[in-house]
């Protein structure tokens, strides 16, 4: 069975921008497809998602995945959604069939209703018309926006980020358990098994992140949950192949297809790759 690994970044800091890497920080280097290469095993297909808040970031990502010899099958770029000239950009931009989605930082602004402002919802019709995905980079504190945001736009598929990141470390499931059942009711919406091992203290087995996964199989099933890595973030955590061990850990209990559906056919049917 071949991998897919729906969700990791690359990146170069020698371009402008990836502000949110402190300085000291491990991950303040250059991290490139050949650094991920080595460490693959299973994964046969991969998507590259932006890092950064910038078109010349997608730009990057889409030159990236067409000299990848066929790895990265995909990119998830960055457009301001907010802009008058938001459709116009997407018009442009998906004229690259590489080009399968956009995501807005939401975690990183400071209005959490802003994926609803009037102004952004140009953008994300012209998504929908495109045949694009939204990645939500969301937190818990989002969640509750979710449904009236699939309600507004019944057509775009979306896909929550990380399972909203949700406190591991501090061991509260709620909220965001009774938010993320309410979300995963609205048809169609996804998300990526990724980023868990991150949110959770040094250490962290699949004990650690059992009840959460189980969640959100609860919650989305095998159907919609979409396996990825979050690397290299994930580097902070555990090395590429313990995340596979673990999450192969963690579906334990489920059928050969329904693993198969996680780790590879949701994204290929979801992205369309």
């Amino acid at each position: 069975m071949s991998w897919v690994d729906a969700h990791h970044h690359i990146w170069d800091l020698a371009r402008p921008g990836y502000d949110w890497i402190a300085p000291g920080s491990p991950l303040r280097r250059d991290y490139a497809l050949a650094d991920l290469r080595p460490q693959l095993g299973p994964v046969g297909a991969t998507l590259l998602v932006q890092a950064d808040p910038s078109e010349a970031e997608t730009a990057f990502l889409l030159e990236a995945a067409r000299a990848s010899g066929g790895l990265a099958r995909g990119v998830v770029g960055w457009v301001d959604l907010a802009a008058p000239e938001a459709p116009a950009r997407i018009a442009a931009l998906v004229r690259d069939p590489l080009l399968k989605g956009l995501r807005p930082m939401l975690q990183d602004l400071p209005r959490t209703d802003w994926i609803l402002d009037p102004a952004v919802q140009p953008g994300l019709r012209a998504m929908a018309a495109a045949g694009l995905r939204l990645d939500l980079l969301v937190l818990p504190r989002h969640l509750p926006l979710l449904p009236e945001l699939v309600a507004r736009h019944p057509d775009l598929p979306m896909i929550i980020d990380h399972g909203a990141k949700p406190a591991i470390r501090d061991g509260a499931m709620q909220p965001w358990m009774d938010d993320m059942a309410r979300a995963a009711a609205c048809p169609g919406l996804h998300c990526k098994l990724s980023g868990l091992l991150t949110e959770a203290a040094p250490g962290a087995t699949a004990e650690t992140l059992r009840p959460f996964v189980a969640h959100l199989l609860a919650c989305f099933g095998a159907e919609r949950l979409v396996w990825g890595s979050d690397w290299p973030v994930l580097t902070l955590a555990a090395s590429y192949g313990a995340w596979q061990d673990i999450t192969l850990d963690l579906l334990q209990g489920l059928t050969p297809v329904e693993q198969a559906a996680i780790l590879g056919g949701n994204a290929r049917r979801f992205y369309g790759v």
